[in-house]
């Protein structure tokens, strides 16, 4: 297995693993042709130094994505923020230990690049994800809002 920045052939891949359950299925638009938004939405992001997409590869299968930032700040003494966001495990392969190894990559990498936190926000719907970052070492130590626009 092994980490690799994303490119536009795996666009539709991402987005299938970003689908591929009730709360993805309800934001996201898996259809075929996929949407031009999910191709310029790449392009953003692959031109942005501070973001990296990535997927996991097991042989020439994609089996994992997340997305990381690097947010840099003036607080922490112009300190980084990493973020990882997106973390999605093709369904058929879960309970394999690839969140565990994503977040060892994600951990290595944020102090690669001098971050002095990892964070990272998850639904409350999703009480298993919870679970499992908790079990990661990650704690619940600050309250989260979003103010939605259309």
């Amino acid at each position: 297995m092994y980490f690799r920045r994303a490119s536009p052939e795996d666009v539709p891949t991402i987005v299938g693993l970003l689908a591929d359950d009730p709360l993805g299925q309800a934001r996201e638009d898996f259809t075929d042709p996929l949407p031009d938004c999910y191709l310029q939405a790449f392009l953003r992001i692959h031109q942005d130094p501070n973001q990296e997409l990535m997927v996991v590869m097991d042989k020439m299968e994609i089996v994992a994505t997340f997305q990381m930032s690097f947010i840099p700040y003036l607080t922490y003494r112009g300190g980084v923020r990493a973020q990882i966001e997106a973390v999605r495990v093709h369904k058929d392969r879960r309970g394999e230990g690839l969140g565990q190894e994503v977040f060892t990559w994600a951990i290595q990498r944020a102090q690669e690049k001098n971050a002095h936190v990892l964070q990272l926000t998850t639904d409350k719907k999703r009480p298993d994800a919870i679970r499992f970052y908790e079990k990661l070492g990650f704690v619940a130590s600050h309250e989260g809002m979003k103010l939605h626009f259309k």
